[in-house]
């Protein structure tokens, strides 16, 4: 789950994945442009860009999305980088190591959603406040695979540097 590190260090994982944004980026307007999009992918674009558009709103939550039993993987080395299994496991083991640590809500701010067939690709930043004050941001990359308006396979690509030092040097809210 590596983007690229705080120091501007990026492995070569993260190249290969920002080649791969590249050509995505270069290459569907083109196709879209000359093939009408088929309805699920429409409808796939428009329920995950509502959702993030709630999610930034403050009235939703993307992970709403999610399948009971979504396989969620989180990319790159570290201690939260693994594949969970079932929403239950990624929120206990992914989200809330990280979210018990900041102070406000996280916030995203969407620079792109693409629709390809039953994926959605979105690329965004976040930014919040630990619960020691001090400002996390990172930038992120999902990959979700939809069915029936459900995410069942979700990737994600993050600094988990940034991640693991908001975790390591951030008390969690009291309850």
């Amino acid at each position: 789950m590596i983007f690229a590190s705080r120091t501007g260090n990026r492995p070569a994982a993260a190249r290969n994945l920002l080649t791969a944004l590249a050509f995505v980026v270069a290459v569907a307007p083109a196709q879209a442009s000359t093939i009408a999009a088929p309805e699920a992918e429409i409808r796939n674009e428009a329920v995950v860009r509502e959702a993030f558009e709630q999610w930034a709103a403050g009235s939703g939550n993307v992970f709403d999305l999610l399948s009971p039993d979504v396989r969620w993987t989180i990319h790159g080395s570290g201690p939260v980088a693994d594949t969970y299994d079932g929403v239950e496991d990624f929120v206990q083991r992914g989200s809330v190591p990280l979210v018990s640590r900041l102070a406000s809500p996280l916030t995203p701010e969407v620079h792109h959603v693409w629709a390809v067939e039953d994926r959605v690709i979105v690329r965004f930043d976040a930014a919040a406040t630990t619960t020691s004050g001090a400002p996390y941001r990172n930038q992120f990359v999902w990959i979700f695979r939809m069915e029936d308006g459900s995410v069942v396979e979700a990737e994600a690509f993050l600094d988990l540097v940034a991640y693991q030092e908001v975790v390591d040097n951030n008390e969690p809210r009291r309850q």
